[in-house]
């Protein structure tokens, strides 16, 4: 896990996510990529609206090259090795199309001001449609600790054994792994034979058997998270097949809505 790939756009997210990308290079030791996205107007393709729209897309473009400006000379003073490319168009195919070559990608789990991006949605469509593990960052953090405390949410699926394997590289890193076993009576495969994997990577992990008794897998997660002073959390996204709709399941659209620290997603 080496090519980081982070997007850059002028919104209230951008310094969580670049903090948390910076910390991630130097922690693995890896390169940077900076794509700067110029975002598409809603109504680019309405012919009764091509004028204004032209104007807010030559906005926006003015905006991204002096947020890519300002982004070069701060990354100028960092300690890691580092490019950016600028494109344009709506977030989730530019990155995708980007992150190819990528080993993991930082966006936010949700920015609360309004009117764009959607970055729950985008966090849905990326995990799923590029194939590649998402970190997603409260948009308030302004660190990503690479060695300290990890949960993983372990529910015996494909996305969770993904999610996993995945992460492995990362959790290398950690102070502390925790697998949180969450079973609702469906579990097939215990959390047992993913501290059995782990250690096979040189990974200690303590295992928590959770029953649900009423609660949700989000709300115990969170509980954990708090309870435990958790630095990050890994877990398997749930994709649907209509992503305008639900992109993620209730335990992972509850983590990107609440989550106190960063969430490491992958697809199963």
């Amino acid at each position: 896990m080496k090519n980081i790939l982070l997007l850059l756009h002028d919104d209230v997210g951008q310094e969580a996510r670049l903090q948390a990308a910076l910390d991630l290079t130097r922690s693995l030791d890896g390169h940077l990529t900076c794509l700067d996205v110029a975002i598409l107007p809603a109504l680019m393709g309405d012919p009764y609206c091509q004028d204004g729209s032209a104007i807010l897309l030559q906005e926006e473009r003015a905006r991204e090259d002096v947020n890519q400006s300002r982004i070069r000379e701060r990354l100028d003073r960092e300690d890691v090795s580092w490019e950016i490319a600028q494109v344009t168009g709506d977030l989730a195919p530019c990155l995708s199309d980007a992150a190819g070559l990528a080993d993991l990608i930082v966006v936010n789990r949700k920015l609360d001001e309004f009117p764009y991006p959607d970055m729950a949605n985008l966090v849905g469509e990326l995990v799923v449609k590029s194939g590649k593990p998402v970190i997603a960052v409260p948009d308030d953090i302004r660190s990503f600790n690479a060695a300290g405390r990890a949960i993983v949410a372990w529910d015996g699926s494909p996305a969770s054994m993904a999610a996993l394997q995945a992460a492995t590289p990362l959790l290398k890193l950690s102070e502390s792994v925790i697998i949180v076993e969450i079973d609702d009576g469906s579990l097939k495969t215990p959390a047992r034979e993913a501290a059995a994997y782990l250690s096979q990577h040189g990974i200690h992990a303590l295992i928590r058997l959770e029953k649900s008794h009423g609660r949700s897998a989000g709300d115990i997660l969170l509980s954990e998270i708090r309870d435990r002073s958790i630095d990050y959390l890994v877990m398997g996204g749930f994709g649907h097949r209509r992503f305008v709709e639900a992109l993620f399941g209730g335990v992972t659209r509850t983590l990107l809505e609440k989550s106190p620290v960063p969430l490491f997603l992958a697809h199963g």
